[in-house]
């Protein structure tokens, strides 16, 4: 499925020329390349792209490959046009399946710094944050998935808007790097 165009700037929150109750809305499930290719046309961006595509690989790297992302922030947005400025990182949750033999303090104990959004942001451009999809406490699960959806689909002046989805599995990165350093030499 395509991104739909910005309008006003931002993703709109149900494609364009649907019904307001069509499921064909936000979150829009994309692919990684989907990402790379619509929102790598300047190099803030292309080194935004590759902070994330480096935190992804870093969070392959500890086991986590099951899941999906979420993706927002002014980086899914024409902040170059709305504010005069480039996008500083972009806004990820990443929605994760525990890997085999691990809880969540192993998990974290592998590299603490990928679950410190002030070190990812800082390292990788990615401002993060995590759900375990194995929960016990479907009430707080929804809690929280409902915390960022709503979040997300406002922006700060109270404007409907879009934000995007990507699988976790680590089967497109190499192919993004790829598309990445060639633009980046265009």
């Amino acid at each position: 499925m395509m991104i739909p165009d910005n309008t006003s700037d931002i993703l709109p929150p149900i494609r364009p020329g649907k019904p307001g109750q069509s499921p064909d809305r936000s979150p829009y499930r994309v692919t990684l390349m989907d990402i790379v290719d619509r929102f790598s046309h300047s190099p803030e961006r292309r080194l935004i792209l590759k902070g994330f595509l480096d935190y992804r690989a870093a969070i392959h790297q500890i086991g986590l490959n099951g899941g999906f992302q979420w993706l927002d922030g002014s980086f899914l947005e024409a902040v170059e046009n709305s504010q005069n400025r480039p996008p500083r990182d972009v806004d990820v949750v990443t929605f994760f399946h525990m890997p085999e033999n691990m809880d969540q303090n192993t998990l974290v104990q592998k590299d603490p710094q990928l679950f410190d959004p002030k070190k990812t942001k800082k390292n990788f451009y990615v401002d993060s944050y995590f759900l375990s999809l194995e929960t016990s406490n479907q009430q707080s699960f929804v809690k929280k998935v409902s915390y960022w959806y709503s979040l997300w689909s406002h922006t700060r002046a109270g404007v409907w808007k879009g934000f995007v989805e990507v699988d976790l599995s680590p089967s497109e990165e190499q192919a993004c790097y790829n598309l990445l350093n060639s633009r980046n030499t265009a």
